[in-house]
């Protein structure tokens, strides 16, 4: 055999090891996730709780600002947004060519206030790739922010407001999220003298 008949073998063995490693990461099983379980003293509203009411374009904002500083220097960019149902958006490249990845979710809020968002659908391009696997890649390539928990064996987001500090000590928790009435009402924990 000629030196160029093996170095063609040799390519097409490479090449077929390739795309039978990818098919092999992406459709093996998915380990289990662990979702941190807030304290007692975190979970009980102790001080005084102001109630406010927003629209899902307000909230959406500030789930964008929220996303890009979790997703800095991310391989995997990442767009949010909130109608009748929230849906992520990004892209993925494989092999230089980018393939759109769209997921949607229904909220629900937990008995603590913290917001589970719950996988309804998705498209991956035209592949037909199972949301375990999609969801799998989302966590191991995008940084979230440590009250973020992706379980792709659930389908499912978990959102722990109650880790979640903003000014002065205060907390967040999810009352009641009715996306499809533009209704949605969290409370504002803030902490008593």
């Amino acid at each position: 055999m000629n030196k160029w008949k093996v170095a063609f073998f040799a390519l097409a063995g490479t090449v077929l090891f390739a795309i039978l490693l990818v098919v092999f990461l992406a459709t093996r099983p998915v380990d289990d996730v662990n979702v941190a379980k807030s304290s007692a003293g975190e979970s009980e509203s102790k001080g005084n709780v102001l109630v406010v009411q927003t629209t899902t374009k307000e909230l959406e904002s500030i789930s964008k600002k929220y996303l890009k500083d979790a997703a800095k220097g991310s391989p995997l960019p990442l767009d949010f947004t909130i109608g009748d149902d929230i849906q992520l958006r990004s892209t993925l490249t494989v092999f230089y060519t980018e393939i759109p990845i769209s997921m949607n979710f229904d909220p629900i809020v937990d008995e603590k206030g913290n917001i589970i968002l719950k996988q309804t659908g998705m498209n991956v391009g035209l592949l037909n790739i199972p949301p375990e696997t999609t969801m799998k890649i989302m966590r191991d390539s995008v940084e979230f922010p440590s009250w973020i928990t992706v379980n792709p064996n659930k389908a499912e987001i978990y959102i722990d407001l109650s880790r979640i500090n903003i000014a002065s000590g205060s907390r967040v928790r999810a009352k009641e999220l009715d996306l499809p009435k533009d209704k949605i009402l969290l409370e504002i924990i803030v902490p008593g003298e």
